[in-house]
């Protein structure tokens, strides 16, 4: 599957129509996925926009997302493909019962076929390649032998299942990989894929795109909304970056409360929104509130 792109300028636009707010790099990452028909990973702290660009994406194509969530304890059974095994145990009972005379090696065939297999997300991308996004979310909550397993598939836009043969794909599905860094993606996995590190968003990035989101909010307070967490990111101590996810949480809670100037009463009574660690909240209750709400409102006249 392709993107109907053939520069950067017009994925920005497409991801645009399909409300993401892209820049330059993040949209010449996907332009050479796509032509080069290689995986895209792409890292960053959470709530940075990953999982958000996928879905976007899958708008853009008019494609299908196949999501696969991954988590700790996740099994290959669950990746790819599995055995319907209650079919199959039924299959083998039924005949006994009937007394079918079949020899153990053909009824072993037969419960593996076509019929018994379960299609998983890796396996239904792979089969429905020329209309399919693969998402695999969250890559590094995953054991690295879902990593290994996963190299044939982004090597070779192949599975193989030993009791079927190799299933390929031609026309390969688009496939974007996101990790936390929670921990280090191997590098044979790296070595397939392209690279995308998702930063925090500029300043007239993120304004755009709270002005997408949040349209209803007020121009004033938009811009202060914005200074305010370009500046806290950047506050030493703090436990958790807050990223666009919670930018936009902020941003719907003012409306909300329908705001007219943010003031330290307001963000402290609305922190819940920005930062979710204890040691945050008390960071941002003290005097740095009031010392980066004043060098704001300095800067811009208020």
């Amino acid at each position: 599957m392709k993107i109907n792109a053939e520069t950067p300028d017009e994925i920005t636009e497409l991801l645009q129509k399909a409300g993401y707010i892209s820049n330059i790099g993040i949209s010449t990452a996907l332009l050479l996925a796509s032509k080069l028909a290689r995986p895209l990973l792409i890292e960053g702290q959470p709530g940075c926009g990953k999982t958000s660009l996928a879905k976007a994406l899958s708008d853009v194509t008019e494609g299908d997302l196949v999501r696969l969530q991954c988590y700790r304890g996740l099994g290959i059974e669950n990746t790819s493909y599995e055995w319907d095994h209650m079919r199959q145990f039924l299959r083998i009972r039924i005949e006994g019962e009937l007394g079918e005379q079949e020899s153990t090696e053909n009824i072993e065939k037969s419960i593996f076929e076509e019929e018994y297999l379960l299609e998983r997300p890796v396996l239904q991308a792979l089969r429905n390649s020329d209309r399919s996004i693969l998402l695999i979310d969250e890559l590094d909550r995953a054991g690295e032998e879902i990593e290994a397993f996963l190299l044939e598939v982004l090597d070779e836009n192949q599975l193989t299942i030993p009791e079927l043969g190799t299933i390929k794909s031609d026309d390969p599905p688009i496939i974007i990989i996101t990790s936390n860094r929670t921990r280090k993606i191997s590098d044979a996995l790296k070595r397939r894929c392209l690279y995308l590190y998702l930063e925090p968003p500029e300043m007239d990035r993120e304004l755009k795109i709270v002005r997408m989101k949040v349209p209803s909010l007020d121009e004033h307070i938009t811009t202060q909304l914005v200074e305010f967490m370009q500046t806290i990111r950047y506050q030493e101590n703090l436990m958790r970056i807050p990223g666009i996810s919670e930018t936009l949480d902020w941003a719907m809670a003012l409306a909300e409360l329908e705001v007219e100037i943010i003031t330290p009463d307001i963000v402290k009574r609305s922190l819940s929104t920005i930062v979710k660690e204890p040691e945050d909240l008390e960071l941002l209750k003290g005097e740095t509130v009031d010392r980066i709400l004043e060098n704001i409102n300095k800067g811009s006249g208020t």
